[in-house]
Protein backbone atom coordinates (compact mmCIF):
# COMPACT_ATOMS: atom_id res chain seq x y z
CA UNK A 1 0.00 0.00 0.00
CA UNK A 2 3.20 2.44 0.87
CA UNK A 3 4.43 1.94 -2.70
CA UNK A 4 1.37 2.92 -4.58
CA UNK A 5 0.77 5.84 -2.45
CA UNK A 6 4.51 7.25 -3.42
CA UNK A 7 3.70 6.18 -7.14
CA UNK A 8 0.70 8.34 -6.84
CA UNK A 9 2.84 11.42 -5.46
CA UNK A 10 5.38 11.88 -8.24
CA UNK A 11 6.45 15.02 -8.86
CA UNK A 12 8.61 16.10 -12.36
CA UNK A 13 10.66 19.00 -13.00
CA UNK A 14 11.18 20.62 -16.46
CA UNK A 15 12.53 24.05 -15.96
CA UNK A 16 11.73 26.72 -18.82
CA UNK A 17 12.44 30.37 -18.31
CA UNK A 18 9.55 31.06 -21.36
CA UNK A 19 6.89 29.70 -18.62
CA UNK A 20 6.67 33.06 -16.27
CA UNK A 21 6.53 36.69 -17.93
CA UNK A 22 9.67 38.15 -18.15
CA UNK A 23 11.65 35.52 -18.66
CA UNK A 24 13.38 36.50 -21.97
CA UNK A 25 14.65 39.76 -19.99
CA UNK A 26 15.92 38.21 -17.36
CA UNK A 27 17.82 36.13 -19.42
CA UNK A 28 18.92 38.77 -21.30
CA UNK A 29 19.68 40.74 -17.96
CA UNK A 30 22.05 37.60 -17.33
CA UNK A 31 23.89 37.38 -20.46
CA UNK A 32 24.35 41.57 -20.03
CA UNK A 33 25.63 41.24 -16.78
CA UNK A 34 28.13 38.37 -17.54
CA UNK A 35 29.47 40.70 -20.66
CA UNK A 36 30.12 43.33 -18.03
CA UNK A 37 30.87 41.10 -15.59
CA UNK A 38 33.99 39.90 -18.04
CA UNK A 39 35.07 43.31 -18.94
CA UNK A 40 35.56 44.23 -14.83
CA UNK A 41 37.29 41.20 -15.57
CA UNK A 42 39.79 42.11 -18.20
CA UNK A 43 40.18 45.50 -16.30
CA UNK A 44 41.02 43.38 -13.00
CA UNK A 45 43.38 41.04 -14.78
CA UNK A 46 45.35 44.55 -16.68
CA UNK A 47 46.01 46.08 -13.51
CA UNK A 48 46.97 43.18 -11.41
CA UNK A 49 49.20 42.49 -14.33
CA UNK A 50 50.44 46.23 -14.28
CA UNK A 51 50.69 46.57 -10.59
CA UNK A 52 52.92 43.36 -10.44
CA UNK A 53 55.14 44.36 -12.90
CA UNK A 54 55.47 47.85 -11.21
CA UNK A 55 55.90 46.13 -8.03
CA UNK A 56 58.95 43.75 -9.26
CA UNK A 57 60.92 46.29 -10.54
CA UNK A 58 60.43 48.61 -7.68
CA UNK A 59 61.48 45.90 -5.15
CA UNK A 60 58.10 46.91 -3.38
CA UNK A 61 57.00 43.32 -2.15
CA UNK A 62 53.30 44.89 -0.60
CA UNK A 63 52.62 45.93 -4.58
CA UNK A 64 53.87 43.05 -6.04
CA UNK A 65 51.67 40.96 -4.09
CA UNK A 66 48.49 42.53 -4.42
CA UNK A 67 49.42 42.60 -8.42
CA UNK A 68 49.70 38.94 -8.35
CA UNK A 69 46.43 38.49 -6.24
CA UNK A 70 44.59 41.08 -8.43
CA UNK A 71 45.90 38.96 -11.25
CA UNK A 72 44.57 35.39 -9.94
CA UNK A 73 41.36 36.43 -8.74
CA UNK A 74 40.36 38.19 -12.07
CA UNK A 75 41.65 35.40 -14.34
CA UNK A 76 39.72 32.72 -11.69
CA UNK A 77 36.41 35.08 -12.09
CA UNK A 78 36.31 34.89 -15.59
CA UNK A 79 37.15 31.43 -15.78
CA UNK A 80 33.94 30.67 -13.41
CA UNK A 81 31.90 33.24 -15.17
CA UNK A 82 32.70 31.86 -18.94
CA UNK A 83 31.87 28.32 -17.40
CA UNK A 84 28.80 29.20 -14.97
CA UNK A 85 26.20 27.79 -17.55
CA UNK A 86 28.01 24.81 -17.78
CA UNK A 87 28.56 23.91 -13.64
CA UNK A 88 24.72 24.70 -13.46
CA UNK A 89 24.00 22.24 -16.03
CA UNK A 90 26.47 19.85 -14.51
CA UNK A 91 24.66 20.15 -10.99
CA UNK A 92 21.35 20.05 -12.45
CA UNK A 93 22.06 16.96 -14.38
CA UNK A 94 23.72 15.49 -11.59
CA UNK A 95 20.60 16.20 -9.62
CA UNK A 96 18.09 14.26 -11.89
CA UNK A 97 20.12 11.15 -11.66
CA UNK A 98 19.48 11.12 -7.87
Amino acid sequence: MKGLFLLAQRVDLDPNPNQLPGGRVLESLTNGIAGFSLIFCLIGLVVGAAMWGLGSTSSNYQQTFVGKRAFAVSALAALLIGGAAAIINFFYGAGQNI
